[in-house]
């Protein structure tokens, strides 16, 4: 099992450097990948109410694999500051990234995926008592 974490852990790391050079990078990488063009987004699925689904998603999937890898850590709480730090961070450096603009439904959309992922492994904590 630690060996798992230790892999799980290095996967996080990973993605993570990559999340932080696709949200960075001044246009779309996944947009050129999929259409050929920096400027279009892929949407995953459509947005709910005021939230941003792919930034939820995003979120969401890298806090569970953060949380998940560093959940019987000491450096867990440390974990969870980082990942609200970088949901907030990573969205308000849209303000002066050219060919980038800051949105609130996206900050909203990170924030969302980083607490259902908190809440989500606090159930687990509790449950594996």
């Amino acid at each position: 099992m630690d060996r798992l974490r230790n892999h799980l852990k290095i996967l996080f790391q990973v993605l993570s450097l990559l999340l932080i050079v696709f949200y960075l990078y001044p246009g779309s990488i996944l947009g050129f990948l999929v259409y050929g063009d920096f400027k279009l987004q892929p949407k995953i699925t459509a947005d709910f109410y005021n939230i941003s689904s792919n930034h939820f998603y995003t979120f969401l999937i890298i806090s569970l694999l953060g949380l998940f890898s560093y959940f019987k850590d000491i450096k867990f709480k440390m974990v969870v500051i980082y990942l609200f730090f970088l949901a907030i961070v990573l969205e308000l450096f849209h303000l002066i990234i050219p060919e980038r603009g800051f949105q609130i439904p996206d900050l909203i959309g990170n924030i969302f995926g980083v607490l259902v992922a908190f809440f989500l492994i606090i159930l687990i904590k509790f449950w594996s008592k």
